[in-house]
């Protein structure tokens, strides 16, 4: 599962990438401390923004794969 974030105007940037068989995999400029992903199954998932500033203001989307 792919977590995407969409700042105003902007494309999109990849926040980090979740599996049942691996760690959450964040991105450069990305992190745990701040975007905090739980994955329950093959098909749930939860991004967590913590300590949210208005540069966190953005469209956030996330994305399946069966690969």
């Amino acid at each position: 599962m792919f977590w995407y974030q969409q700042p105003p105007r902007n494309g999109l940037k990849l926040v980090a990438s979740t599996s049942p068989w691996m760690q959450n995999s964040y991105e450069g400029g990305y992190s745990e401390a701040k975007f905090d992903i739980s994955r329950d199954n093959n098909d749930h998932s939860v991004m967590m923004i913590k300590n949210v500033t208005s540069s966190d203001a953005a469209t956030y989307f996330c994305a399946a794969s069966d690969h």
